[in-house]
């Protein structure tokens, strides 16, 4: 009976992955409404927070890293810029001099002019392939609202849109989840098309109501504020259903207070 037991767990073992290599092409994690989450684009990794999603840079982080995150049992996204051209990037020389903007005003990144799809789509689905043979869940497009900015382009909210729209139909074609990354004043025409949404200091400007579509939709939304102390926001933010922590601006691990 023993032995009868083990080959009955092996064929179940096997079915088990069998399942998993047979999930349609495109599907794609669905992030839970409220995950525990943690962000750091830069330094060293700490790979010890007890969060269940990690918010990391796609470039700067390799494969066996994400690796090790999925081992703690974490889903990982990937931060790459969409809407910027930044110069310290690998493929910064990809993009002609005719879609570089105004500076956005972090040094050596520059808007893009997102109207011009047809020259931007190779680059960003570069940019997501990357994510997805690393292993990454998902992706955080960042600066997806050029349109509510001094980029250098007559960008309209319509272009926006456009743009971000495929951007989420792109990661979802190669079998990954997105946030919205901001631009709270579109998120009703946005949430259709995204997982989630991600937003900086939405208490301290007093955003957060824009991105109610997401919490209505049972989509997680995630509050990252710098400035105001715990007491001054988790209190609105666990009200909401926000899943809010205090982040210093570096996003380099030394700071990550949580909402309790």
């Amino acid at each position: 009976m023993k032995s009868v037991t083990l080959a009955t767990r092996s064929v179940l073992a096997f079915a088990t992955l069998l399942a998993l290599w047979a999930a349609p092409a495109g599907a794609y994690w669905t992030p839970p409404a409220k995950p525990t989450f943690y962000w750091q684009l830069q330094g060293r990794l700490d790979t010890t927070v007890p969060a269940a999603v990690y918010d990391v840079d796609g470039f700067e982080t390799s494969a066996t890293e994400v690796a090790a995150l999925h081992a703690q049992a974490k889903r990982v996204v990937c931060y790459v810029d969409v809407g910027t051209a930044e110069s310290f990037r690998p493929d910064y020389k990809q993009f002609p001099k005719s879609v570089l903007g105004k500076s956005n005003g972090w040094p050596g990144e520059r808007w893009l002019d997102i109207r011009r799809l047809s020259v931007l789509e190779p680059i960003m689905t570069a940019r997501f392939q990357m994510c997805r043979d690393k292993g990454f869940d998902a992706i955080e497009p960042d600066n997806i609202e050029a349109f509510s900015n001094r980029s250098g382009f007559p960008i309209t909210p319509a272009a926006q849109l456009a743009f971000d729209e495929w951007v989420a139909q792109q990661s979802h074609a190669l079998g990954l989840a997105v946030l919205q990354k901001n631009d709270g004043e579109q998120s009703v025409q946005q949430q259709p098309y995204f997982d989630g949404a991600l937003t900086e200091q939405c208490n301290q400007y007093g955003e957060c109501a824009e991105f109610e579509p997401y919490l209505a939709a049972g989509k997680p939304v995630i509050d990252a504020e710098y400035r105001l102390t715990d007491a001054k926001f988790c209190a609105a933010d666990n009200a909401l259903g926000i899943v809010g922590a205090r982040f210093n601006l570096a996003l380099n691990g030394k700071r990550f207070e949580p909402c309790g």
